[in-house]
């Protein structure tokens, strides 16, 4: 196993350009993908709902991105954040550099006393960062399964969850 020396930190403005090329290189060949998730990042920025902002860095050069930001439960609960987009790089994927991503992002989390976080996506790669399914907090937008849920409290809220309007700009 190759040890990668990369370095986690929180964004800067200097950052911005070069997290929208990686947000951009990471998705381009995913097929799931709308094609969006710079624009995502770059609204959510913009009307300040980028809660956690965090670069992988490899000498000099940035090699991937995680984004945490606030999501509304119907239930009215509040300091629950939604994980993604995460972007690696396609040269570095499969190296551990998402993962080290997701781990720094949600004990930055934690640092903010956030209540929980959810993330859609796939569920055995998001389990083993301590996401699970829990029919109490649905998201209807997606099959049940993709979406799941950590809380940091030991409670769940009960409800339906929604993401920042950014998530819709296709712009």
């Amino acid at each position: 196993m190759h040890k990668h020396n990369y370095t986690i930190r929180r964004e800067m403005p200097s950052d911005i350009e070069a997290i929208d090329q990686v947000t951009k290189a990471a998705f381009a060949s995913a097929a799931y993908s709308s094609g969006t998730e710079s624009f995502i990042i770059r609204s959510l920025r913009e009307n300040g709902q980028l809660a956690v902002s965090l670069v992988a860095e490899e000498e000099g050069v940035l090699i991937g991105h995680v984004a945490m930001s606030a999501v509304i439960i119907s239930s009215g609960n509040e300091g629950w954040f939604g994980l993604g987009p995460v972007s690696v790089i396609p040269s570095k994927q499969g190296s551990g550099v998402g993962s080290g991503l997701i781990r720094a992002a949600i004990d930055a989390l934690k640092e903010l006393h956030a209540a929980g976080c959810v993330v859609l996506g796939e569920p055995s790669y998001y389990g083993r960062f301590g996401f699970s399914s829990d029919a109490r907090l649905q998201y209807l937008h997606a099959p049940a399964e993709y979406f799941q849920v950590q809380s940091f409290t030991g409670n769940i809220p009960e409800g339906t969850v929604e993401y920042d309007d950014s998530f819709n700009v296709t712009s």
